[in-house]
């Protein structure tokens, strides 16, 4: 963690980024669930709140905005057949108390009129007793610059892009700082975790008076400012690359032999194949994984896994948002395909193994089983060997984004 102890920008999060501070916080809530499960097999309660600032920084521009700070409780109950949440946008004791009894009432509702004779059991296991708190390892935090001193280095970054090369006719820098925290008690666990994330990107467009193209490099995840650094030669080629991209001519249709770098793989094997193993959709029929568990889906060379304890990357975390810890699970060893990615519920239902990605795009959602870092593990091969293991096709480099199709496998 970082040394400075003094805050020169406003932290909605507040000290409350700390786990001593957490537990004193929230040591209410074993006795909530303890009350819970006076009355139902098994309850859950995960505390979030966050909050983070953003920078946007262009010619004549400078925009500044903070992320929408938000707090609050979930809690979760299930009586032996259906899970019920009620969330609540506060995290002191008499309105989570409030919620719970609102929970509990609305259990009561889903148990009347004897129709537990037509649902299927549901045991929901609590997990190893542990009890753990969870600090993201930082050396430069965020909160040891003022906004002023922010916008004055992501400023000058932007600056040396743009002077990089004669073309550059606009270089545009954005940046982003957040403090995350969790706390996650059921009667066998009381957790903490705070995670710190940080990142950059900058984007060059150039021209030679016709055409106009543009090149980007992004920096950071989880951490602090040292994962920004980014030094005078990366500026220069990602120039140099835009500048190239000023005559590059129209690839001819057709099938080509392809490599791909370790971003393009990353998209591939999130999206076109990452997707379609998330075992909620095993239960809606979905997913296309669902058919190909212990069967071969691609070369013995091919092993793929989902890992959020990767340091430093953008989908780490200690624990998911139903308490599981963080593990890595391999979804394909050796082309064949072992098993999807669950969450409490799908697992249960499903029969399989629990793996550490019930995830909530809040508190004030439901988790659903997705994925954390997804990538190819690296092979004996390397690059240039591969390479030259083509006739005639393409190297693609430098990924941005794209859309999943579970049904399909495809992209």
């Amino acid at each position: 963690m970082s040394p400075s102890t003094q805050r020169h920008t406003p932290d909605p999060t507040g000290e409350s980024a700390n786990p001593s501070v957490l537990r004193a916080q929230f040591a209410y809530l074993p006795d909530v669930i303890a009350e819970l499960e006076r009355s139902v097999p098994y309850a859950s309660a995960l505390a979030t709140s966050s909050s983070g600032v953003r920078l946007a920084l262009r010619d004549s521009e400078q925009g500044v905005s903070r992320r929408d700070p938000s707090a609050g409780v979930v809690l979760t109950a299930s009586d032996g057949y259906e899970i019920e949440e009620v969330a609540v946008g506060a995290t002191d004791e008499a309105s989570v108390r409030d919620a719970s009894r609102r929970l509990l009432e609305g259990l009561r509702r889903t148990r009347g009129g004897g129709r537990e004779r037509n649902r299927l059991p549901l045991n929901l296991e609590p997990g190893d007793r542990l009890s753990a708190d969870y600090v993201t390892p930082v050396v430069i935090s965020p909160d040891s610059l003022s906004l002023a001193e922010k916008l004055a280095r992501f400023e000058d970054l932007r600056q040396r892009a743009r002077k990089i090369d004669s073309r550059v006719v606009q270089a545009m820098a954005r940046y982003g700082d957040a403090v995350e925290t969790k706390v996650f008690v059921n009667r066998a666990r009381f957790i903490t975790e705070v995670v710190h994330r940080a990142t950059l990107n900058v984007t060059v467009f150039v021209s030679d008076g016709n055409a106009r193209r543009y090149n980007w490099l992004s920096r950071g995840g989880t951490g602090g400012l040292e994962s920004l650094e980014v030094d005078e030669g990366a500026l220069a080629n990602v120039t140099e690359i835009a500048v190239a991209l000023l005559g590059a001519k129209p690839m001819e249709p057709g099938v080509y032999d392809s490599v791909v770098d370790p971003s393009v793989a990353g998209i591939l094997a999130h999206e076109a194949f990452g997707h379609g193993v998330e075992t909620d959709m095993f239960l809606k029929g979905r997913a296309r994984g669902a058919h190909y568990i212990g069967k071969r889906v691609g070369s013995d060379l091919v092993t793929i896994v989902d890992d959020p304890t990767v340091p430093g990357a953008n989908g780490t975390y200690f624990i998911d948002d139903e308490g599981q810890s963080a593990s890595p699970t391999c979804i394909i060893r050796d082309g064949i395909l072992l098993g999807g990615l669950s969450d409490l519920y799908s697992a249960t239902r499903l029969g399989i193994a629990r793996t550490a990605n019930g995830r909530r795009e809040s508190f004030e959602r439901k988790p659903y089983a997705r994925m954390s870092n997804t990538f190819f593990t690296p092979g004996k091969h390397s690059v240039e060997e591969v390479l030259a293991s083509l006739d005639h096709g393409m190297y693609i480099c430098q990924g941005a984004n794209g859309m999943e199709d579970p049904k399909g496998w495809g992209i």
